[in-house]
């Protein structure tokens, strides 16, 4: 693995270095929007210079930027910094390649050699999207992962081909179990993608806490306040103190213990079945010790509608038709499925650029800094197409 370089950069010279902090200081303050291009660009400079392959870097930054244009903005690029550290520490191992471990016609395990999670997650896709085909349903499960970003973009890669896509992580315990004072289970994600024909892919992201630990780092960087149903504190009581958390508060399950038994669903299949770490044997991708690999688990399931329902899509179509066809209530222009607000700020951040809030910009800007590697910022955003895709 090549570290990093030490600030300054060796390709940068100390002449340039002050005068590239002031840029890039000016740059975290900017509401200027980023176009897609450049974000990309970056990123895959900065996990190239931690010696992560251009293939590898080139999947990782697309998942980040994917995220970050979608709006999802506490799983895109925000990430880089954490995994730079943990590219550094040697906790996530930049020249490691996945490998199906064992298999069988439709399931397979992954050792995912403690490489980028995006990198091990979308082989894992790739592997169950390949067995799907053949057998119509197959599970691809991760052990040695690292943190997997919005895990919502691999089931879209399933859903580009076609296929039904699910996919869920564990993570280290930070969300209550009902009745606990204490954190119990990781905010353990699930995602699904479910390819449509006219309409964009039915695509939902979500952790089976209240919200992801990530929107109260992000409300406590903004200096917002926090709802009430968010965090519960070592009393078992609910807390708006962000501050609290993670050390003297844990967040809330979603919906009580329906969001609790999705969570051991899916600690389940990405855990227990996939032979990852689990629960209290997750370690903190965020303040563990960047040497230390965490051991995270995932799941990926891939389901081939073609070989049930040949005409699957167009009912798809229907469906969604259907919500959208649903009375609104006062103020409410069109009921949406899930997945829709994500694909309409998509196709804005590629006419227009991203809106990167500043909670974003200011840790890309200390790594440029740090780097030697500017964000750049080209004339012209990507250009539109007619169907968003990841």
């Amino acid at each position: 693995m090549t570290p990093a370089p030490a600030d300054p950069s060796p390709s940068t010279p100390h002449s340039a270095a002050p005068a590239l902090a002031a840029t890039m200081a000016a740059w975290a303050e900017s509401t200027e929007k980023v176009p897609i291009a450049s974000l990309r660009r970056f990123c895959e400079s900065v996990l190239v210079r931690c010696g992560v392959s251009a293939d590898d870097a080139a999947l990782t930054a697309d998942a980040l930027v994917t995220a970050d244009s979608c709006g999802v903005f506490t799983h895109g690029t925000k990430l880089l910094a954490g995994y730079v550290r943990r590219l550094e520490g040697g906790g996530i191992r930049a020249t490691a390649t996945p490998r199906v471990e064992r298999d069988g016609p439709s399931w397979a395990i992954v050792d995912g050699g403690h490489a980028l999670g995006q990198v091990s997650g979308a082989f894992a896709m790739r592997v169950a999207i390949d067995k799907a085909r053949r057998t119509g349903i197959a599970y691809a499960g991760v052990k040695h992962g690292n943190h997997f970003g919005a895990i919502g973009y691999f089931p879209c890669l399933a859903a580009r081909e076609g296929l039904i896509g699910i996919a869920v992580g564990n993570d280290i315990p930070s969300v209550v179990a009902p009745g606990a004072r204490v954190a119990v289970t990781g905010t353990n994600p699930l995602a699904y993608a479910i390819p449509a024909g006219a309409h964009d892919p039915i695509l939902l992201d979500m952790a089976t806490s209240t919200v992801a630990g990530g929107k109260v780092y992000a409300a406590r960087s903004l200096g917002k306040p926090i709802p009430a149903d968010w965090l519960v504190d070592k009393e078992g009581q609910p807390t708006t103190n962000g501050h609290l958390y993670p050390d003297n508060a844990a967040l809330a399950p979603a919906a009580g213990h329906k969001g609790y038994g999705i969570g051991l669903l899916a600690e389940s299949l990405a855990g227990a079945l996939s032979g990852a770490s689990m629960m209290w044997q997750i370690g903190n991708w965020m303040w563990g010790a960047a040497e230390t690999p965490t051991g995270h688990g995932a799941a990926f399931i891939a389901i081939d509608p073609a070989t049930m329902t040949p005409d699957f899509q167009s009912r798809v179509d229907y469906l969604i038709d259907e919500v959208h066809r649903a009375p609104t209530a006062a103020g409410i222009d069109r009921v949406q499925v899930p997945g829709e607000r994500e694909w309409q700020a998509r196709r804005l951040a590629e006419q227009q650029g991203i809106p990167l809030p500043g909670d974003v910009r200011k840790p890309l800007a200390e790594l440029a800094t740090r780097l030697g590697l500017p964000v750049e910022l080209p004339d012209q955003p990507t250009s539109p197409r007619s169907k968003a895709r990841p």
